[in-house]
């Protein structure tokens, strides 16, 4: 998505040190869970929807079994917490065994169920979670966002769009663009 989590990182809190990250990584998998929780609708149903809109890929597994944000994750802690981490260190659980009543069960409690990725020393994990109604991680349609926990400014929320073939483009380009500058 639209959002240089790494370019964003390193020049505008590049006198902090980064202790983790905690996020929504895949604007794909939050519209289908955002759409699952506003319409009380099925994964499946709501999964056909975003792919006919073009949200969804036409095979989706990347998105809806956690891969995506797991590579994610993967590139923010070896760029920020200078970490040698592989694929195989992340801890993967997808959303495509959520169902409309455990959304609906959630909501009663005051929670939704978003993807979350989390990006520490000791912890490389994405998996469904459930967030407090309105907190930070509470945010709709295509969204993605993350909070830097940082040794100076505290927590740090950005946030962007976070599914669209010119949005993912931006941002790749802008962290690539990052990294070749510090390596070259």
């Amino acid at each position: 998505g639209a959002m240089p989590i790494i370019n964003f990182t390193r020049e505008t809190l590049s006198s902090c040190g980064v202790k983790s990250i905690v996020g929504i990584l895949n604007g794909t998998t939050n519209y289908i869970l955002s759409r699952m929780t506003s319409e009380g609708s099925a994964y499946d149903i709501t999964l056909k929807e975003s792919q006919e809109l073009g949200i969804a890929e036409t095979d989706p597994t990347q998105d809806v079994e956690g891969i995506d944000a797991a590579c994610k994750t993967v590139i923010l802690a070896n760029s920020l917490l200078g970490i040698d981490a592989t694929y195989d260190d992340v801890e993967v659980e997808g959303i495509s065994y959520i169902t409309s009543q455990a959304i609906e069960l959630a909501g009663k409690d005051g929670y939704v169920i978003k993807l979350i990725a989390e990006v520490s020393k000791d912890n490389l994990r994405v998996s469904p979670r459930l967030v407090k109604k309105g907190s930070p991680y509470d945010i709709g349609g295509t969204l993605n966002m993350a909070t830097i926990k940082t040794d100076l400014a505290g927590d740090v929320t950005v946030m962007g769009l976070g599914a669209g073939s010119l949005e993912t483009a931006s941002a790749m380009l802008t962290d690539v663009i990052s990294i070749l500058k510090t390596k070259y």
